[in-house]
């Protein structure tokens, strides 16, 4: 895993698991880490992770409206 340093305004007022967490629920947003990998970068267990997504308004059902449309159509 990469390590890197960040220098933020102090200003934002962030800690560092505030900073993990918000990184880990944008990238499983973006489709970019699953669950476990996003929850493992923030430090949680899976479930912890996903019980906080809410407050980040990101959705524990990462599935693409394309997804859904396709979904529908062929049902």
């Amino acid at each position: 895993m990469k390590t890197l340093t960040l220098n933020i305004p102090d200003d934002l007022d962030l800690d560092e698991k505030q900073l993990a967490m918000l990184v880990a629920s944008s990238l499983y947003e973006r489709g970019k880490l699953s669950l476990g990998q996003a929850a493992a970068l923030a430090g949680l267990s899976k479930r912890a992770f996903a019980e906080l997504l809410g407050n980040y308004d990101v959705s524990i059902f990462n599935y693409p409206a394309s997804d859904i449309a396709s979904d529908v159509a062929n049902a």
